[in-house]
């Protein structure tokens, strides 16, 4: 899946890939215990490293680094989802997923649905097809944002040691 826009810019927000600059932004959403509540927990610093000195320059389709007021605020993605982990609404999986995961300074402040919402119409330049979206059942925020953004819950599944709620929308729907 590759999308035309290299950057998508809102009224108040910039989608753009990472940059070397935005490295202890992206260790901060990995390894705070607040942030990771939802997800499995703070990772450790080794591990963080690791992975930035792995993914270098490299640029990953789909995934963009959330910039608000020239400050990074957190990360967003639309990418297949790996047809092996539980959460599907069609036949062998590979859904495209929307994921997210910004500052806890950034919440409360409307950036994942601007966010998320510029993505989406962005992304509706593809064929229609499913576009999911996976969080804890516990985390009534992320389940909040899913509704405004006009996902429905269609199932529930464990993962992680946890209940996961399982939403979807037709990408035509972001238009």
């Amino acid at each position: 899946m590759t999308l035309s826009a290299v950057e998508i810019a809102t009224e108040r927000l910039l989608l753009r890939p990472h940059q070397e600059s935005d490295r202890p932004g992206i260790v901060e959403i990995f390894t705070d215990p607040e942030v990771r509540t939802y997800l499995g927990g703070p990772r450790p610093l080794d591990d963080v490293t690791r992975m930035l000195d792995a993914l270098g320059s490299a640029v990953i389709p789909g995934s963009y680094v959330i910039e608000a007021a020239n400050e990074f605020a957190g990360t967003m993605a639309l990418g297949r989802r790996d047809a092996a982990v539980p959460g599907h609404v069609v036949e062998g999986g590979s859904e495209l997923e929307l994921s997210y995961v910004l500052r806890r300074d950034a919440w409360g402040k409307g950036l994942a649905f601007e966010a998320a919402t510029a993505l989406l119409r962005t992304a509706a330049e593809l064929p229609d097809q499913p576009v999911v979206l996976v969080t804890q059942s516990a985390n009534t925020r992320s389940l909040k944002l899913a509704a405004r953004l006009g996902f429905t819950k269609v199932d529930t599944f464990e993962q992680h040691e946890a209940e996961q709620t399982l939403a979807v929308a037709q990408l035509h729907e972001f238009k």
